[in-house]
Formats: C-alpha cells, sequence, structure tokens
C-alpha cells in the first residue's frame, strides 16, 4: 500500500503571487514507498503516559487518523494521528476492556469484556453510550476481528469462533473449537483463516458451517527439528495487503509467514526477537508483530522492549533465486554488522536489508533491523494504514516516524510538534 504525502504545499504560497491560480489538473505528491532505509530510520516522536498499567491492543480506524487503544487498567484511548494529540479517554470498570476494534465508522468500536461477564460491546465514542450488546460467549473472548467488507466481525474465545454482525445482536453462526484460536479476515473479506496451536484453518465466509477448504500445520514445510511444529502456540493472524500470504505471530521466540493459497508451505520463520508471552497470559492479543501496509516488512516488539524489522520481499526474492546466508538453523555464524546491532545471532548482512547473510537456507529468516523502544517489553506494535507512522505499546505508547534528515524527506509527519511541518 501506498503511503499519501503529508506535505502541505497551500500555506506555503507566497503572498506577492496570492491571485495565481493553480493549474487546474495538478497531480498530487507522488506516494512515499517504504523501503528498508525509510524504516530504518523510524525513530520516536512522541511517547504518551496515559496509562497506569500495560496496553493490551491497539487498532486504527479506516481513515489512519484515529488509533484507539485498551489496557489493562480498563481504559480507553483514542489518539489523533494527523494531531499527535490525545483526543479521548473513556472508561470500562464494571466490565474490563480489551481488544477494542474500531468499526468502519471511527466514532464507534466494538471491544470484549474482560470480567463482569463474556458480552461483546458495541460502543459509541461520541456521546460513551453503548449501541448494541452481543451475548453467547460462554468464556473470555481472546480474538476479535472487523470484516474489511463490511459490518461483520468474528470473535474467538476458548469454546467457540462466532461470527457476528453489528446490525443483529444475534449470531450469525458459530465454529466450536477447543484452545485459544487466532483469527483473521482476508483483504477481500470473502476468506477467514483459524489457527489453534500449530494448525491453520481456512473457511470460506459464506459456507464457513461446512467446515475448512484448507488446512495445514504451521511450519512443517521448513527443515527445522520436529519439536517446532507440536510448540507453536499461534496468538494472531494477519494477511497481507495482496492476501497472498499469512503472518503467524506466536507466543515463542519465532513468528512465521504462511502462503495463504497454499497454507502447507510455510514460507519464513522469523527469528531473531525474544518472545512475550506465555499460553497462559489472559490479556494476551497477539498484537506484538504485524505487516507494514504495502505487504513487504513484518515489525514486531519484544521482551526486550525494542522493535525488530524483517524485510519479507528481499527474502522472497533471495529465496527464488536460491542466495542464503550461512546462519544454519541456529544463526551460529556470528553477529550482524552495520546498523543492526543487538540482534541475536544475527547473519552478517549490511543493515539494510539489501545483502545477504540474513536468510538461511532452512528458511529462517533474521531481522535487518532493531528499533530501540520501551524500557519494558513492546507488547503491541503496528502500521498506520494511511499515513506514514508506526505505534508500540507498553505501559506507554510511542508513536514513530522516519527522520527526515536521514532519508532526505520533508513531507512526513512531525508529532514532536504536535502537527505537520
Amino acid at each position: 500500500m501506498d503511503y499519501s504525502s503529508t506535505n502541505n504545499n497551500s500555506s506555503s504560497i507566497n503572498n506577492n503571487s496570492s491571485h495565481q491560480q493553480p493549474p487546474l489538473h495538478a497531480q498530487p505528491p507522488p506516494p512515499v514507498v517504504l523501503t528498508p532505509a525509510l524504516l530504518g530510520s523510524l525513530k520516536v516522536s512522541k511517547i504518551f503516559k496515559d496509562n497506569t498499567q500495560i496496553i493490551t491492543s491497539l487498532d486504527f480506524d479506516d481513515t489512519g487518523a484515529k488509533c484507539v487503544t485498551s489496557a489493562q487498567d480498563e481504559s480507553l484511548h483514542v489518539y489523533d494521528c494527523v494531531t499527535g494529540k490525545l483526543d479521548k479517554t473513556l472508561f470500562s470498570k464494571k466490565y474490563g476492556v480489551h481488544l477494542a476494534r474500531f468499526t468502519h465508522r471511527s466514532t464507534n468500536v466494538v471491544y470484549a469484556s474482560t470480567k463482569e461477564d463474556d458480552t461483546l460491546r458495541y460502543l459509541s465514542l461520541h456521546d460513551n453510550k453503548y449501541i448494541r450488546y452481543f451475548r453467547g460467549h460462554e468464556k473470555k473472548v481472546t480474538a476479535l476481528e472487523m470484516s474489511p467488507l463490511d459490518d461483520q466481525f468474528l470473535a474467538g474465545s476458548e469454546e467457540a469462533v462466532r461470527l457476528w454482525d453489528l446490525r443483529s445482536p444475534n449470531c450469525q453462526g458459530a465454529l466450536a473449537v477447543e484452545g485459544r484460536p487466532a483469527i483473521a479476515f482476508d483483504p477481500s473479506g470473502l476468506v477467514f483463516a483459524v489457527a489453534l496451536g500449530c494448525t491453520l484453518r481456512l473457511y470460506d465466509v459464506k459456507v464457513f458451517d461446512q467446515g475448512p477448504f484448507d488446512s495445514a500445520n504451521i511450519g512443517q514445510s521448513l527443515p527445522l527439528p520436529l519439536n517446532y511444529s507440536t510448540s507453536i502456540y499461534a496468538t494472531q493472524l494477519e494477511f497481507s495487503s495482496d492476501g497472498k500470504n499469512i503472518l503467524v505471530t506466536t507466543a515463542s521466540d519465532a513468528h512465521y509467514v504462511v502462503d495463504a493459497f497454499k497454507p502447507a508451505n510455510t514460507r519464513f520463520r522469523l527469528i531473531g526477537h525474544y518472545y512475550n508471552y506465555t499460553g497462559n497470559d489472559v490479556f494476551q492479543s497477539g498484537g506484538e508483530a504485524c505487516w507494514t501496509p504495502d505487504g513487504k516488512f513484518v515489525v514486531s516488539g519484544s521482551r526486550d522492549g525494542s522493535i525488530y524489522v524483517w524485510d519479507i520481499a528481499k527474502a522472497m526474492a533471495d529465496q527464488a533465486a536460491g542466495i542464503f546466508g550461512g546462519a544454519g538453523s541456529n544463526g551460529s555464524n556470528g553477529g550482524i554488522n552495520g546498523s543492526v546491532s543487538g540482534v541475536p545471532g544475527g547473519g552478517g548482512a549490511g543493515g539494510n536489508g539489501q545483502s545477504g547473510g540474513l536468510l538461511s537456507a532452512n528458511g529462517e529468516l533474521r531481522p535487518f533491523k532493531v528499533l530501540k523502544a520501551h524500557g519494558t517489553p513492546s507488547h503491541i506494535v503496528a502500521f498506520n494504514p494511511k499515513y506514514l507512522m508506526m505505534v508500540s505499546g507498553s505501559t506507554e505508547l510511542a508513536f514513530w516516524e522516519p527522520d527526515p534528515n536521514s532519508v532526505g524527506m520533508d513531507a512526513l509527519h512531525d508529532f514532536s510538534k504536535g502537527g505537520r511541518h
């Protein structure tokens, strides 16, 4: 996905030529394209310390102008991504709050309860009133995703994955499960995926009650020790923007990239970070890793507080060309040089994602960049779908933007000044 330029040229028109009219067919500035250098220049530009306990979920609205967080302190915070300011704070002390997701309206969210009951709540942020309740889950909801197509959404608990519609309080259908499911819609909204442990299943939304049309074990195609496939505990799924790949976030020290059209084919095992969670973490959301909006890179939080970045597009090109480093299965060939200091057992790349050494023949891929972030584990990280910014969370929330000086760009947000250049 391309990014719209944030440069506002209209405010810099010379007063002496105020009568001059812009061309009738003036073209907008070219979109910003994400590159390894651009991602590597990301820096924390603003930190919010509005929470007293860890942030457990983060979501952007469709326009990218707003983001909402939920936290263990039972609060909802809404932030303005354009001005870089806190917009609103709400509390759900009676029911708790987790997995707050924007609907297709930036004024409404749906979220899961953490106490009292397992009801999902549809809330108007405008007047802090509930629009609808969704009752039916018999255990805590640990996964919640809106459809990109319409007002349907999926919610998963340890007894069922249920399909809901914002317009009705009645469940549209359910899949019985055992264990904690991870769920995701594909970009078309016509297919959804469910992962339970190491098993990935794909369903047609319209006939999901007939069972999955494809399924596979995550990691089974990689030449790794057998215990990797049995120890995988999937915590979140996310399709790439082109729908071709699925990112499988896990509670261990590895994430996976799976071929969405052939789920038996696990393309990469992403390593180098430190795991965040255990299977018993009740607030686990799996939100510590995500795709960039162009589907070419993956970023992940880590227990050491840093953000790790993998170049998936480069790895796919190298894999197709048979270009591999010598890291082997345990990355024992030394540290990464260049700007990628601190990557555990790295493989000798130049730090810009453009040279070899990060991808092993067995499909293990190491990050090309480590971004220093929080002093405590970075539980949540997400990329804005429209603006050139990243957000990460621990007990504090950090807004990231590229360093204009290092990448030669001047059309970027400057959140440290509370607005734009």
